[in-house]
């Protein structure tokens, strides 16, 4: 029985009903129209969507246990220790920082709107590094790893990457004003299109979602940022706000004309989970390890992914250029547009 009890647990725990059924059970229905209420009926829709996912694949024959894998282990291995560092550095940020604001705003509607681009700043800060310096791929790179897009594949991460992008977000939002109870709203809503825009083709063939695709970022939008083709490497960094990828020039619409391949450009070991939750860490303890000179050493850890002392880069700047030259020389040079998007500029640090 209590081998059945804990099943129970994880399976009310995974779909976010814990809540739910508590309001339910305490026969209190106004408590729906609290915040906490609300996230307790939004909550259980991402779990339910992923279902329905597997079933639509199920009865097309698209289904593949191997798509699923690597999430699964990652949210079993993440389930505690992950969640419970996270939670804890949001609340040491705000601990930390909050003192040093530069100025405080209001909970009213338009501070709202400056409190999500601030947190969309910060969330750009994070996950271009996190593809941009070595040491932050390494906590980033596993969930990149999957070689098909599906929503299982938001429970895809290292178990540090949340603490880690937390840090980031959580100081930023704090330093430039954003209240504690504005960040958890901007971070509940963040999180559950985040969750989303990983929807797969199997639920939503188009991901552009009409013309929500020229406001808002789309799981399209997503696609291309999990592609490892040259054209879409290092691209549409935001999560639903695409204002700092215009911004700084990493915006990235799909190319119907371009299937997308997913997955990591380091050659891995097939259906490995071991090789996608730490491949990346292993290579770089390698790569440091045969490294000559600390300066060296260093630079491996900080230089972006694909960068080596000997000069033979592999980094996303050296892939791009050399796409475009081909492209060049065979006659099929993209729009300018494109190339305005996807050439890097010149000394601009980027990731393979």
């Amino acid at each position: 029985m209590d081998f059945l009890d804990a099943v129970f647990k994880q399976f009310v725990g995974f779909f976010g009903f814990h809540n739910l059924i508590e309001i339910i059970k305490s026969g209190d229905y106004d408590k729906l129209l609290t915040y906490e209420g609300f996230q307790s009926l939004i909550f259980p829709i991402m779990p339910f969507l992923l279902v329905l996912e597997i079933i639509r694949a199920a009865f097309f024959r698209r289904f593949k246990v191997i798509s699923y894998k690597l999430p699964f282990f990652s949210y079993v291995l993440n389930a505690f220790i992950g969640r419970v560092i996270a939670i804890a550095m949001v609340g040491i940020c705000i601990g930390l920082f909050e003192k040093y604001a530069i100025f405080k705003i209001s909970f009213t509607w338009y501070w709202f709107i400056y409190g999500y681009i601030v947190w969309e700043f910060g969330h750009f800060l994070y996950h271009y590094w996190g593809h941009k310096v070595r040491l932050f791929w390494c906590l980033h790179s596993t969930h990149h790893a999957p070689e098909s897009m599906n929503l299982s594949i938001s429970y895809a991460h290292f178990f540090l990457e949340g603490p880690y992008a937390d840090f980031i977000r959580t100081t930023v939002c704090i330093l430039l004003g954003v209240p504690p109870a504005m960040l958890f709203v901007i971070m509940f809503i963040d999180g559950f299109w985040g969750g989303l825009i990983h929807i797969g083709e199997n639920l939503v063939e188009d991901g552009r979602l009409g013309f929500l695709n020229n406001i808002i970022l789309t799981p399209s939008h997503h696609r291309v940022h999990h592609a490892k083709n040259p054209l879409y490497m290092d691209t549409n960094f935001c999560n639903l706000l695409n204002i700092w990828d215009k911004v700084f020039k990493t915006y990235q619409p799909e190319d119907r004309s371009i299937p997308i391949e997913y997955g990591i450009s380091r050659p891995m070991i097939k259906n490995s989970f071991l090789d996608a939750y730490f491949g990346e860490i292993v290579a770089l303890a390698k790569d440091v390890y045969r490294a000559p000179g600390i300066k060296n050493k260093f630079l491996y850890m900080f230089m972006p992914p694909g960068w080596s002392h000997t000069g033979d880069h592999k980094m996303t700047t050296v892939v791009k250029k050399k796409y475009f030259e081909e492209l060049q020389q065979n006659g099929a040079t993209p729009a300018k547009e494109k190339a305005d998007l996807a050439e890097p500029k010149s000394g601009e640090p980027v990731l393979s």
